[in-house]
């Protein structure tokens, strides 16, 4: 194992006597398991618009008023016009045939969770390489640094590359979620080629035998054309050293449709593999969910369940349908 890991120990492994001497060590703290996360903090799912139209479906006789009343309650879940109307059809169809109008339902919500691209992180290098990418206050460094642990419980060797050069506070941040959860931090001066940084980090990784690379970008203006074309210079420059397998977009789910505008332009710019969704537990809405699955055809491979290190949870389509109709 090379250099860095060998001084990386866990909270509950004894330090052999030599190292105390020899090296600094860092001690990495015990995430709580990957699996089944989003299972566990189900609860705090606080959108609940499945049971809303629920009960307006459940009567024996429908009216035309209680699918305007789903309609109404679909649309300001934030699902979007088009995506709304397309739901509601679906589901007309499946409870001319179903009497369990719950069944229905799910059946349709999880019919449009669907996407044909991976849902679980494609981690097929050595090392492999994410970038994470979003517009400021999203929870771009948080989620960064919290999907460094998760990467951790899943015994992954992590290299941070505190690409955001612009604020330091940003690099200080990463830094410390680096030292608590044993990853290897790689940093630039304050102002400094966020793609310099970015193409140093990998390097850092092929040396130490790292297996995943994260690389925190500055966050950004989905409006201010010269800073996404700066996203695509930190790819082209990772690129000629390892390929990129993963580009995560942060998004503040509490955004709504502001969130499905963001999103569009950055798939654009950077051909987005994934969305993170942070704040999940901070909405009542979460129609934006489907939205950006349907609009994008992305997957939503994480959500943010509140403010724990370990509160980012692998997305699982059946746990959120369920506490959508729960």
């Amino acid at each position: 194992m090379a250099g860095f890991w060998k001084r990386v120990f866990s909270e509950d492994t004894p330090i052999p006597e030599m190292t105390k001497f020899e090296e600094p060590v860092v001690i990495k703290e015990k995430a709580e398991p990957v699996e089944g996360r989003m299972e566990r903090k189900r609860t705090r799912v606080r959108a609940g618009f499945g049971r809303s139209v629920l009960g307006f479906l459940s009567g024996s006789a429908l009216s035309e008023s209680d699918w305007e009343d789903a309609e109404a309650t679909l649309l300001q879940a934030d699902l979007g016009v088009a995506l709304t109307h397309k739901m509601l059809d679906e589901l007309r169809k499946e409870m001319r045939t179903a009497n369990d109008v719950e069944r229905a339902l799910r059946g349709v919500l999880l019919a449009n969770l669907e996407v044909s691209a991976p849902r679980g992180l494609t981690l097929a290098g050595k090392p492999a390489v994410i970038m994470v990418v979003g517009v400021n206050g999203t929870g771009k460094t948080t989620t960064t640094g919290k999907l460094a642990r998760l990467l951790g419980a899943l015994d992954k060797r992590v290299v941070l590359a505190a690409a955001d050069t612009f604020r330091a506070a940003a690099a200080d941040q990463l830094q410390t979620w680096g030292d608590r959860n044993g990853a290897l931090v790689v940093r630039g001066p304050e102002n400094g080629d966020p793609a310099s940084v970015a193409h140093d980090a990998v390097g850092r990784a092929i040396e130490e035998e790292g297996d995943v690379v994260v690389i925190d970008t500055a966050g950004r203006l989905h409006t201010k054309a010269g800073l996404m074309d700066e996203l695509g210079k930190i790819k082209r420059v990772v690129e000629k050293r390892r390929p990129i397998e993963e580009v995560l977009l942060v998004l503040d789910a509490t955004t709504g449709q502001n969130g499905l505008a963001q999103a569009k332009v950055f798939a654009d710019a950077v051909q987005v593999t994934g969305v993170v969704l942070s704040k999940l537990d901070g909405t009542a809405k979460g129609g934006i969910v489907f939205a950006i699955q349907q609009e994008l055809g992305v997957p939503v491979k994480f959500v943010g369940l509140g403010e724990g290190a370990d509160d980012l949870a692998p997305f699982d389509p059946e746990v959120f349908v369920d506490a959508l109709l729960g």
